[in-house]
């Protein structure tokens, strides 16, 4: 199990690094000292995802990055949501239920990257992210997804 847990986080750190090179390209040091701190934070969060999908916890605020792995249609049954499958590693992929009501439709197209914060819920297929918008009622921090330098919450 250990050794699978150390795959995945040097697997998830090669994905980062190649995508760090790429958005470096004439990036000053102090730019690049902040992104490496976001990345290796991004790291530490995705690793408290897979663990939440191990140990099968839910409602659970976490922040992590991904790639878009497939679009879906929207739901628009009551509140409307953008949904999309975000793979995070190569053993786990995110459900996203993005609330259209509260926050702007997010332009994604298979292949991005995003960055995001929100509720993780737990379910066998690799678990669903929702609260990713502000709180319209102000009494929790809610959440948001960075896209192509755009927040959207």
């Amino acid at each position: 199990m250990k050794k699978h847990l150390f795959y995945i986080l040097l697997l998830s750190l090669l994905v980062a690094c190649k995508q760090y090179e790429a958005s470096n390209a004439g990036v000053g040091e102090s730019q690049k000292s902040a992104q490496l701190q976001g990345a290796t934070q991004s790291q530490g969060d995705n690793a408290a995802l897979i663990q939440a999908f191990q140990n099968k916890k839910s409602n659970i605020f976490v922040e992590g990055h991904g790639v878009v792995k497939k679009r879906l249609p929207d739901d628009s049954k009551g509140s409307r949501h953008q949904r999309f499958l975000v793979s995070i590693s190569p053993e786990q992929t995110l459900l996203f239920a993005h609330n259209i009501d509260l926050a702007s439709v997010i332009p994604l197209a298979v292949g991005d990257a995003v960055q995001f914060r929100g509720e993780y819920v737990y379910n066998p297929k690799g678990g669903v992210m929702h609260w990713t918008h502000h709180d319209p009622k102000g009494e929790i921090e809610g959440g948001w997804i960075k896209h192509n330098g755009k927040t959207y919450q």
